[in-house]
């Protein structure tokens, strides 16, 4: 279980963008954490890799996270992680070195999966497969805790439709995934858990098996939480154009 306590992490220019954050984590879940561009996910990603520093606790299965632990988390950023000189082939080759529970069986079967051109320097290659690398070394790297952040850009409609018929399949019982993106729908039917969250506080903590079973979707529940006006379109389109009402 991944525990955070009290997580608090100010930036230099003054910005606090965690407060208070108490959180579980535990192995087995597939979680959707939503919110605003700049409301703290990104953040809260980096202080439990340790990429960043924070004040606080964070926990794995009770223990601080250091170079004992850190290979049970991978990580997948839009901000790109990788070697832009080697091909995918010579990542793998570089994982097998340093995760011993390297799962070159998942990475082939990914890479065949996308038609991904594993020879060729990831430097030449599009925005997408770029991402696609990104995720499908976190995916193999043979982690328990699995954080992808705004994993899905550059992707597009067909192969993110084909990826999380293939994540629900793929994921082992004790995998955990945590997932940042503004795709709410698209991964309503995948994610069992959503966190929300809104100027680096937890707004929202909800089980997608409660909401169905109160006759709510995921998207009315987000909405909900954070309060989207469904006229606010409408009534700034007036405000634009100077047309009454």
């Amino acid at each position: 279980m991944i525990e955070l306590i009290n997580v608090n992490k100010r930036y230099r220019d003054g910005v606090q963008a965690l407060k208070n954050v108490n959180l579980k984590i535990g192995q087995g879940e597939i979680i959707g954490l939503f919110g605003e561009n700049g409301a703290g996910k990104t953040t809260l990603m980096k202080c439990i890799l340790g990429l960043i520093g924070y004040r606080g606790e964070i926990l794995l299965d009770g223990a601080p996270i250091d170079r004992t632990n850190i290979a049970r988390l991978s990580f997948g950023t839009c901000e790109h992680s990788f070697f832009p000189d080697l091909t995918a082939m010579e990542h793998a080759a570089f994982y097998e070195d340093h995760f011993p529970k390297f799962n070159r069986k998942r990475f082939r079967g990914l890479t065949e999966f996308f038609k991904y051109p594993v020879a060729r320097p990831i430097k030449r290659l599009s925005t997408g497969q770029k991402g696609q690398i990104e995720v499908i070394l976190a995916l193999s790297q043979g982690a328990d805790y699995i954080l992808l952040d705004e994993p899905f850009a550059g992707y597009d409609l067909f192969n993110r439709e084909d990826f999380y018929k293939l994540l629900s399949g793929i994921l082992e019982p004790t995998e955990t995934i945590i997932l940042s993106t503004h795709l709410i729908e698209e991964v309503s039917g995948l994610v069992n858990r959503a966190i929300m969250i809104r100027g680096g506080e937890i707004i929202g903590d909800v089980d997608a098996c409660e909401l169905e079973e109160q006759g709510s979707s995921l998207v009315e529940c987000v909405k909900s939480t954070y309060g989207y006006q469904e006229d606010r379109v409408a009534r700034s389109l007036r405000e634009i154009t100077g047309e009454e009402e």
